[in-house]
């Protein structure tokens, strides 16, 4: 039916109304106008679908954020009922609530485009940890998110939170031992007992020639196709970087080039004055990764990652030439897995057995002369992920194990802990740090309204002894309100038992629940 003859059948402006908010509680098409981060895990799953056909145009989905210039196929398409949908709601209150940006300026030519959208997590809970203690948990998050392009080669956005939590005691824990909220950077104390943080990101992307794309930020990159990343991950805050990407060969080939400045937070040397905040300790990374399309089937990568000499006594840098060496492994083979220079490599790959299966996978090596209890450094991680599973419409079905040894991304216990391939505290790899993990998800929609699951099971180790395992499981049951910044309503179930193999008075149990209305948009890991 073309929309000329729905113009004329829905002449009543009333009826029109109401039709639309029915449309718009039983519509089953979302448009996902994903901003470009790490999104995510389980709203990435309608992008994670359309890339895993076998008819996909060829892409490289292994590495994160997403370059929608190379490839539209990166966002998920809308089906023929949204735009239908999308006529019907046109220049009414509803369209803009459900469906469309808060603010979305887009000129008819397409030469430029500009959306803001707010950032909000309103969220209580209440934790509970023997039959006669609990505590009560929230997060009040405010902020907004912006993007926008001009023409074909130029696009930017930026993403600003304010934070205040009060956090269950594990994660408080960590906190405080770490002097950072997991994947959010540095706090003050807010209320003797909770934490107030802000968070902020934001990048420029420009592509000056077709198959060539520039980016200069303040953000985080993700190497893999699991939950986890054994080589670089969403896991760690923020950091300032620059990469480069270029596609060859018709784009079966794509190479990225990343130049970022990490932190130790240590004091750099210089004496802070009074009542300012401390000049943390620098240290400079580089990051290559190649990768390639075999075919419509396989893709295969190459990664090396390289922590340089972290700044003197005084914080200054100083960088040997190499630090810009753009060919990936000539670096390994000048200095070797084992020097201060702290390297990282590894390899990736992605097999999609059909359009509805795919499996994937990581090898991760450090410094195979290690001593430390594990002997050599090195990691491998194996996954599978099932879509539309058993004919069952937007059911996704994933299960990772990831094992990487004791003493990888030569950790705090090293002989060079200023070199770690860690940010801000944590690492930038693996959450956990090191260990045997398995990992299952479960995510299933249906219209706006999801139910996804998560069962992290761990077992860490130290000096070749078992030391603790851990079950943790999340359940959410939710309502997408708008799609396009993911703003939905939710129900959440957490459990987490760190179980001390035999010394009972020292396991930890933790149940809390949550009812939050949120944004969504980018990952935050306490699975830990």
């Amino acid at each position: 039916m073309s929309y000329e003859v729905l113009d004329m059948r829905f002449s009543s402006k009333r009826f029109l109304l109401l039709m639309s908010f029915i449309l718009c509680l039983l519509s089953s098409s979302l448009k996902s106008q994903f901003y470009n981060l790490p999104n995510d895990y389980f709203f990435n799953n309608l992008s994670q679908k359309q890339l895993a056909r076998l008819d996909s145009e060829q892409t490289h989905s292994s590495i994160q954020p997403y370059i929608p210039f190379f490839n539209k196929k990166y966002e998920f398409i809308a089906d023929t009922s949204y735009k239908i949908f999308k006529y019907v709601a046109d220049d009414i209150a509803i369209q803009k609530f459900f469906f469309d940006h808060l603010i979305h300026i887009k000129s008819k030519t397409g030469k430029y485009e500009f959306k803001v959208d707010p950032l909000l997590n309103i969220e209580l809970g209440k934790a509970e940890y023997d039959t006669t203690k609990s505590q009560r948990i929230s997060t009040n998050t405010r902020g907004f998110i912006a993007s926008g392009s001009i023409g074909k080669d130029f696009y930017f956005e930026t993403l600003f939170s304010e934070n205040q939590s009060q956090f269950p005691y594990y994660i408080s824990n960590f906190n405080k031992q770490t002097k950072v909220v997991p994947g959010q950077g540095r706090y003050k104390v807010f209320k003797t007992t909770g934490y107030d943080y802000a968070f902020s990101s934001g990048f420029i992307s420009y592509q000056p020639i077709n198959r060539l794309n520039i980016q200069v930020g303040h953000g985080k990159q993700k190497i893999g196709n699991g939950y986890r990343s054994i080589l670089l991950s969403d896991n760690a805050f923020n950091y300032p970087y620059i990469r480069i990407t270029s596609e060859w060969l018709k784009g079966k080939l794509q190479y990225t080039n990343i130049y970022a400045v990490l932190m130790n937070l240590t004091t750099g040397g210089a004496i802070t004055p009074k009542n300012t905040e401390p000049l943390f300790q620098k240290k400079a990374v580089s990051f290559q990764y190649l990768s390639y399309n075999v075919n419509k089937r396989i893709n295969i990568g190459l990664f090396q990652g390289m922590v340089w000499n972290a700044a003197d006594s005084m914080n200054r840098q100083h960088l040997e030439w190499q630090y810009f060496n753009p060919v990936i492994f000539t670096n390994l083979g000048f200095y070797g897995l084992n020097n201060k220079n702290n390297i990282v490599v590894g390899a990736t790959a992605n097999v999609k057995i059909t359009n509805k299966i795919s499996v994937y996978g990581q090898f991760m090596g450090d410094d195979f002369s290690n001593t430390y209890a594990s002997g050599n450094s090195f990691g491998y991680q194996v996954g599978a992920k099932y879509f539309d599973a058993f004919t069952m419409k937007n059911l996704m079905l994933q299960a990772e194990y990831n094992d990487v040894a004791e003493g990888s991304y030569n950790s705090p216990f090293g002989t060079y802990s200023n070199q770690s391939f860690s940010h801000y505290n944590q690492n930038l790899a693996y959450t956990p740090g090191y260990g045997k993990e398995l990992v299952f998800l479960g995510d299933y929609k249906y219209r706006r309204a999801f139910l996804n699951a998560k069962l992290n099971l761990q077992w860490l180790t130290l000096n070749r002894f078992s030391l603790y395992n851990n079950t943790i499981t999340k359940i959410q049951l939710g309502y997408t309100i708008n799609a396009a910044y993911n703003f939905n309503v939710s129900l959440g179930y957490n459990y987490r038992f760190q179980d001390f193999l035999g010394f009972n008075e020292s396991n930890n149990k933790t149940t809390f629940y949550t009812i939050s209305i949120k944004s969504n948009l980018y990952n935050t890991y306490y699975d830990f």
